[in-house]
């Protein structure tokens, strides 16, 4: 059974109890809203867009069971994946050539580390306690406190896959002054580490390629040059791809093109909290006040198939 941290679940419990309407024990199947009625008292503590999401990671059972059932179903997949000397979860333009295809490099995968390893909803929890936004400030203090549990299901495989000498690199956006600390989180859970050089963090040096903002591409190329990437596990559809056009429209090409490839060669971990998708709703533009990016939200719903 998952743990959930006293003081996160106690933060989203309190404000759930201020912001959400109120639950009804005789609803539907389909889980529709109860209405609320002329006497129902208006929530004291202002709504939160992810009260939901946060409450939903750390106290549902569901995520636990997607969590687990993606893990699990990628371990079924890891001898497939090793015997087949051509098996590659790099997209063509991210791998040089055909190098390692011959078995000639070392297996690896690409873990990125933020609610596909780690777990930081007590972090997001703790923002919506507070009335506070993400800012690089707080969130550096969180990753130095060394905290954050495992993912449900994400130890099981990654034991597995090192008894099978497969090297799990840790593909992150953490910034490269936050690797001691990060390390030493992912040591603390049971997460294997082979060396130092396994984090490739936000700011890596790669020789002959340009880093591109927050993008992960380089990184890719970096783990290409050095091993047979067997598979990619992410939160967001950045973690394996390169997005040029965050938008709706820019991201369905990528999934028409590489769809087939999740559920094989890359693994997606669920995240209501916090993504690339949030802002490709409002021109990726978070300098705009809460509202309008609020209406770039609800624009995008009525635009939505």
């Amino acid at each position: 059974m998952r743990r959930i941290p006293v003081l996160s679940l106690l933060a989203v419990s309190v404000l759930a109890l201020g912001a959400c309407k109120p639950v009804s024990f005789t609803a539907p199947e389909h889980e529709a809203e109860p209405q609320r009625s002329a006497a129902t008292p208006t929530a004291e503590v202002p709504a939160d867009d992810n009260l939901n999401a946060v409450l939903w990671v750390q106290t549902s059972s569901e995520y636990q069971a997607l969590t687990e059932q993606t893990y699990k179903a990628a371990a079924d997949h890891l001898d497939k994946a090793l015997s087949e000397a051509h098996w590659d979860a790099l997209v063509p333009s991210e791998r040089a050539g055909t190098a390692g295809l011959d078995g000639s490099l070392k297996p690896a995968v690409i873990m990125d580390v933020d609610e596909t390893v780690l777990d930081n909803s007590p972090y997001q929890a703790r923002l919506i306690r507070d009335g506070q936004a993400y800012d690089e400030v707080s969130w550096a203090a969180w990753v130095a406190e060394k905290k954050a549990k495992p993912v449900p299901g994400v130890l099981d495989f990654a034991t597995a896959a090192a008894a099978k000498g497969v090297t799990i690199l840790y593909l992150s956006n953490r910034a490269e002054h936050l690797q001691e600390a990060t390390l030493a989180n992912l040591r603390e859970v049971g997460m294997p580490v082979a060396s130092e050089d396994v984090f490739l963090g936000l700011g890596t040096f790669v020789e002959g390629c340009e880093q591109n903002g927050s993008e992960k591409v380089c990184r890719r190329q970096l783990a290409g040059r050095q091993y047979r990437v067997l598979m990619q596990f992410g939160d967001q559809l950045g973690d394996f791809v390169e997005v040029l056009d965050n938008t709706a429209a820019g991201r369905e090409p990528l999934m028409e093109e590489y769809g087939d490839w999740f559920g094989e060669r890359w693994w997606m971990l669920p995240n209501p909290t916090y993504g690339s998708w949030e802002p490709a709703a409002f021109n990726n533009d978070w300098s705009q006040p809460i509202e309008v990016r609020r209406a770039g939200k609800r624009a995008a719903l009525d635009m939505a198939p």
